[in-house]
């Protein structure tokens, strides 16, 4: 038997075909733009750091000659991101100890010479590695090098910097269509070194005994091209790279869970940026093994926030930076300083004598330091707020609480790291980090007692800013 179709019947079969045919078309469209992640752009790439040179190592004082070779390479790597409109920001990330304000002034000058960049689209991160190289003036009253020494530093720094300017570079140039997402994972490597004896934390984990506050989180940012392959991932964590202080090269446990992310997805470069981890330290440590077994716990950590649901951005992005005045204590006076360039600590006395050098040269003591606080907000949903120095814990705690818990990420040791940043309650207690570390960092005092509120203001006042800067 032969069916046949009256007009009305193929009038309706049409309608309905073309109707699934615009169906199919706008679902396609809204799978593209998706892919296309309303327009966003990134570039990655890295270069290899490594001193070729037998320099001197820092960040332990304790060190009485150069490095004796490489355990696993440092790099600097970059990440651009650009929103629809073409608003750029640039994340650096140095396995170095710090970069001080100079050295970062200078950066910034040839990016904004060679690639039109902004100093607010710019942050200068380091992972605070204690097996990294000196550089430039950062921890200078901690060292006492001969002239040779003092050279390879200075070659060396000058190098990096070139270095840093050319990947950035790199990135640009491989700027192209991505989809970019973040998320949060956990990580229980850090300890309150304040609060907990070393040689007590295996027990005192064991009982759920630890004390003193900490931030286990671990922020993520993924970026993957239209495919989904995964081309590059930030990370972060609050937590001293402390756990190796040998005469060998290495980014310590950061270093090793850039190495394992990097080998579960080729494809990708790998950052990590430090948080506010000034008083934790990765416990108990002091091993090779100890340090590769954090570096894979954190890459672990990493890789289940990219195998999980993330927050994706879109909207616009917005680059803001401040330099703010913090206060310094009671200066020394001259008189003072001289009786100091005898004392017995050689490391008071170092201090000392650098700061009678900028008294004769015509420098008088600064009783404020620029401090650079930087937001960047991708899209409306995160925002990325970096600090300079060795900032204790109590500021990443407070600015996500006053900010917004789940959307807001603090970097420390970025752009200067020119000193530990106490909160006002580790000012108060003293130690290391309430300020018998100035004297390495060759400051002439203690910060004053406002400097938490100065700092924290700052960021409020620079989230509250407009977006032209």
């Amino acid at each position: 038997m032969t069916f046949s179709m009256g007009p009305r019947l193929q009038s309706a079969l049409l309608r309905w075909v073309r109707g699934s045919a615009l169906v199919l078309l706008a679902t396609l469209s809204i799978g593209q733009f998706t892919l296309n992640a309303g327009g966003w752009k990134a570039g990655a790439a890295r270069v290899k750091i490594t001193p070729t040179r037998p320099m001197w190592m820092s960040g332990y004082a304790s060190r009485d000659h150069g490095a004796e070779g490489t355990l696993i390479d440092l790099w600097a790597k970059a990440l651009v991101l650009q929103d629809p409109r073409g608003e750029r920001a640039v994340l650096v990330s140095l396995d170095v100890v710090g970069i001080h304000r100079d050295m970062a002034q200078a950066v910034c000058g040839s990016l904004h010479e060679k690639y039109g960049l902004e100093r607010r689209q710019i942050a200068l991160s380091t992972s605070h590695t204690h097996t990294g190289p000196v550089v430039g003036r950062t921890l200078m009253a901690m060292y006492f090098l001969d002239e040779t020494n003092r050279q390879l530093v200075a070659d060396y720094t000058a190098e990096l910097e070139q270095q840093i300017v050319a990947v950035v570079g790199e990135a640009l140039q491989k700027l192209a269509p991505a989809r970019i997402a973040w998320g949060s994972g956990h990580s229980s490597i850090a300890v309150n070194r304040r609060t907990n004896v070393e040689a007590d934390v295996p027990r005192l984990r064991e009982q759920g005994l630890l004390k003193g506050p900490v931030d286990h989180d671990v922020p993520v940012l993924s970026v993957r091209d239209p495919e989904g392959r995964v081309t590059a991932i930030v990370f972060g964590y609050a937590c001293h790279a402390t756990v190796l202080g040998t005469y060998q090269w290495s980014g310590d446990y950061p270093g090793y869970a850039q190495i394992e992310l990097e080998k579960l997805h080729p494809d990708a470069v790998a950052l990590f940026f430090a948080g506010c981890g000034a008083d934790q330290n990765p416990l108990p440590r002091r091993t090779v093994e100890l340090a590769e077994e954090y570096g894979r716990s954190l890459a672990q950590s990493v890789e289940a926030v990219l195998n999980s649901p993330m927050t994706a951005v879109d909207g616009d992005l917005t680059a803001k930076y401040a330099e703010i005045n913090i206060s310094l204590d009671k200066l020394p006076t001259p008189d003072e300083l001289t009786a100091q360039s005898g004392d017995s600590n050689k490391y008071i006395a170092q201090r000392a004598k650098l700061l009678l050098e900028q008294l004769a040269a015509g420098r008088p003591l600064s009783q404020t330091y620029p401090y650079p606080v930087q937001l960047w907000r991708l899209g409306p949903t995160l925002q990325w707020v970096t600090l300079g120095g060795e900032v204790t814990i109590d500021y990443a705690l407070r600015l996500k609480y006053e900010l917004g818990r789940t959307n807001t990420w603090v970097a420390a040791y970025t752009n200067d790291v020119m000193a530990y940043i106490p909160s006002l309650r580790v000012l108060k207690e003293g130690g290391y980090e309430g300020g018998g570390a100035m004297i390495y960092y060759g400051l002439p005092t203690i910060w004053a007692p406002n400097v938490e509120e100065r700092i924290v203001q700052g960021v409020h006042d620079l989230a509250k800013r407009p977006e032209a800067n």
